[in-house]
């Protein structure tokens, strides 16, 4: 994935202190740890102190033990989820030097949901590796793909182009999911379900498998913090101070996509958390990729424990899945991105 784009907007990004930054780094993750409280604590039955302490401690004696119980791993799963998509969209936005850039509007999201269904379907796939390693690839093959296509017609892969082929694929992507789970009534009502994107039902022993997933996509990530500041400044200026432009694309493109790839085996496609969150970040971290990806990671994870609770408190004694949620969220701040960034100019 790369681009000829001009770069991320920078007004009013004034330039942090590192001090500043881990204030507000340490403040981000004071709200992670609340967050995961509240988490813990709200849902269609609320919870008293007694209920969490003895959940906590392994008991399911009372229904609010119960409860708490099942909300741990949800929690959890909402974290991991939440900060693997801030941090893939994060890179993809300095991959491509483009403000549009995330896993749902390029595309990928879709394209690991196209990958799973077809497998399920036609290949009766059902261990949870297997599920990994085909949405993985999924996202892979659409985030080529995707590229392929913002490329042609002059000016080259232009943030418009990218952005406009990835809702592109999109589009085309659901129908054919859709298209798949009509013909295939045996999986519909799995796949219809997961594909909304979402947390719940969620068990330690089924985010065990995406762990080592996740974890390399994260390490993949930060490591390629610096190579992604050169990057900012430009091909030319990057291959002039020693960078190979290749090849910290296609390292820091791989970590998203291992990212976004594990995340949407096992929550289904979740869309926006990734062109939000770094938007965000950059107020509050600047455009230091070193700093802005740990900040993406606490801010993603912090948005999506909170959509999750939202969801369950809207909808209350039912509840909307986490997917839902977020697109309610990010389709105005998409508008008032493509807005900001004044499409005529990218």
């Amino acid at each position: 994935m790369t681009a000829t784009a001009t770069p991320l907007p920078r007004a009013g990004l004034a330039p942090r202190s590192n001090r500043t930054r881990l204030l507000w780094l340490g403040a981000m993750l004071a709200l992670l740890v609340l967050c995961c409280a509240l988490s813990v604590a709200i849902g269609t039955r609320d919870v008293g102190l007694d209920d969490i302490a003895g959940a906590l401690r392994g008991r399911a004696d009372s229904i609010g033990q119960a409860a708490v119980a099942a909300r741990i791993p949800r929690t959890l799963l909402a974290a991991l989820a939440g900060a693997a998509l801030g941090v893939s969209g994060a890179i993809m936005q300095g991959v491509t030097r483009n403000p549009l850039a995330d896993p749902g509007i390029l595309g990928v999201n879709m394209g690991a949901s196209l990958a799973v269904a077809v497998a399920v379907a036609f290949f009766g796939i059902g261990s949870a590796q297997a599920y990994i390693w085909v949405a993985i690839a999924g996202a892979g093959a659409t985030a080529v793909l995707v590229y392929a296509i913002g490329s042609l017609g002059r000016g080259g892969p232009t943030p418009l182009k990218l952005a406009l082929a990835g809702v592109a694929i999109s589009v085309a992507f659901v129908s054919l999911v859709l298209a798949v789970m009509l013909s295939h009534g045996n999986v519909a009502g799995g796949l219809q379900s997961w594909q909304v994107g979402g947390v719940g039902g969620a068990t330690f022993a089924r985010m065990a498998h995406v762990l080592p997933f996740l974890a390399a996509g994260f390490a993949i990530g930060l490591g390629c913090a610096r190579k992604l500041n050169s990057l900012a400044l430009g091909d030319d200026m990057a291959a002039g101070l020693g960078e190979r432009v290749a090849l910290a694309r296609g390292l820091a493109s791989l970590g998203a996509i291992l990212l976004c790839g594990a995340t949407t085996a096992i929550c289904g496609p979740i869309a926006f958390v990734g062109l939000m969150v770094p938007h965000l970040c950059r107020l509050l971290a600047g455009v230091d990729h070193r700093w802005l990806l740990p900040f993406s990671a606490l801010a993603g994870a912090c948005l999506l424990i909170v959509s999750d609770i939202a969801g369950r408190l809207i909808a209350r004694p039912s509840e909307l899945d986490v997917g839902i949620v977020t697109a309610f969220i990010g389709a105005p701040f998409f508008i008032w991105i493509v807005r900001r960034a004044r499409v005529r100019e990218l």
